[in-house]
């Protein structure tokens, strides 16, 4: 299929979402099929045809591959997208998949909280790590000699965005690899094969999905040699979706945009009220005009995300006020439609002050969130 006709009559983001992976249509199959729970396929004679064995391949993964790729790579044929069983199973797989002993490797310094686990490890394998802040573009300074840049942008939990473009053409200049952590924005957010990385990495458990039911991770990419070691790597060590969860997150695609654009107007509007509080300080949310990410945030994203984070005055008046929400669960995680918040300083992995809040805005009544959560604040006060 062409390119002029792959994304054909396709060119809005609701659209797309809710036609994207879709089969051909055949009369009386359906327009989704359910999922294909396999092991083992009838394989006579020689072995031939997509479809051997269940750890390499499945009907209902290659229709959500497909799905992912549309949204992340509108119209474009050279890319290819691998489903995994989480998103640390795919960030994994380009990390373990591209780097060798004696490579080194940039790493956001300020990125999702599991990111010095795995620095531990690279460095096991005698792998040099390099790290340093997602704002004001920092790891640029760190590119001389690296075989694979690594970027998260909005990065968890600070919010702080850099310029991918930039990054990009500055590592590519190196001849280094780029790899995008596009959770936060989600495909709908920003496109990073787009502004010129090589791989767009995500965890699908949060706003892809966005029901807190499923469990899974993707890899997009345009080199075909750098995905086929990504394949490759995903075979080797089993790190692949169930049919049940593949089936989930495709269908969960088709309400995509109905969901992140009602979040992201409401976290816009949560980040507004909280603004206007005196007891909140280090208030983030990339879509506030005068938030410090803003003006690179709006060259190179088209929504701003769920997730606003935002300071307490101390570790006790974070947990009131956590303890007194009503329509926001205390859960980790983020991007579903029920809204969620926590205070990060309890896992011990990310360097934020006691009281800071991570909250992820769902689906509910902007009037009404915003005003359980001032309800709260109110309530927590000493």
């Amino acid at each position: 299929m062409s390119e002029g006709t792959k994304d054909e009559g396709r060119t809005g983001d609701g659209t797309r979402a809710v036609r994207a992976g879709l089969p051909e249509p055949a009369k009386n199959e359906p327009t989704l099929p359910g999922p294909v729970f396999a092991a083992h396929f009838h394989l006579p004679g020689e072995v031939t045809g997509p479809y051997s064995y269940g750890r390499d391949d499945n009907p209902t993964w290659t229709l959500l591959e497909r799905a992912i790729a549309e949204l992340e790579a509108p119209g474009r044929e050279d890319v290819e997208t691998l489903v995994f069983a989480s998103g640390m199973a795919a960030i994994s797989s380009v990390l373990f998949s591209q780097l060798r002993a004696g490579d080194a490797v940039v790493l956001p310094s300020d990125g999702y909280q599991v990111l010095p686990l795995v620095r531990a490890q690279l460095e096991a394998y005698g792998i040099e790590v390099r790290t340093a802040p997602t704002g004001g573009d920092a790891q640029l300074e760190l590119l001389d000699g690296a075989r694979l840049l690594w970027i998260e942008t909005p990065s968890n939990p600070g919010l702080d965005v850099c310029d991918i473009r930039r990054l990009a053409d500055a590592a590519h200049a190196r001849g280094a690899l780029v790899a995008v952590d596009n959770t936060l924005a989600t495909p709908l957010g920003q496109r990073p094969l787009e502004l010129g990385a090589d791989f767009s990495v995500a965890s699908g458990t949060k706003q892809l999905t966005g029901h807190g039911d499923v469990l899974l991770g993707y890899v997009t990419g345009r080199d075909a040699e750098a995905m086929a070691a990504v394949r490759r790597w995903r075979k080797i060590v089993g790190a692949i979706s169930g049919p049940m969860e593949a089936w989930l997150a495709h269908r969960s695609i088709a309400t995509l945009q109905l969901r992140v654009d009602r979040q992201n107007a409401t976290a816009l509007a949560v980040a507004e009220a909280l603004r206007q509080r005196p007891e909140v300080s280090g208030l983030r949310y990339p879509g506030l005009p005068d938030d410090p990410s803003h003006p690179v945030a709006a060259r190179q994203m088209r929504r701003y995300g769920c997730v606003v984070s935002f300071t307490l005055p101390t570790r006790a008046r974070a947990e009131r006020f956590l303890a007194a929400l009503r329509l926001v669960e205390d859960a980790t995680s983020f991007g579903g439609v029920r809204s969620t918040a926590e205070r990060r300083r309890r896992w011990g992995g990310d360097d934020v002050p006691e009281g800071f809040i991570r909250m992820s805005v769902g689906a509910e009544d902007p009037e009404d969130l915003v005003a359980d959560i001032l309800r709260a604040l109110d309530e927590s006060a000493e």
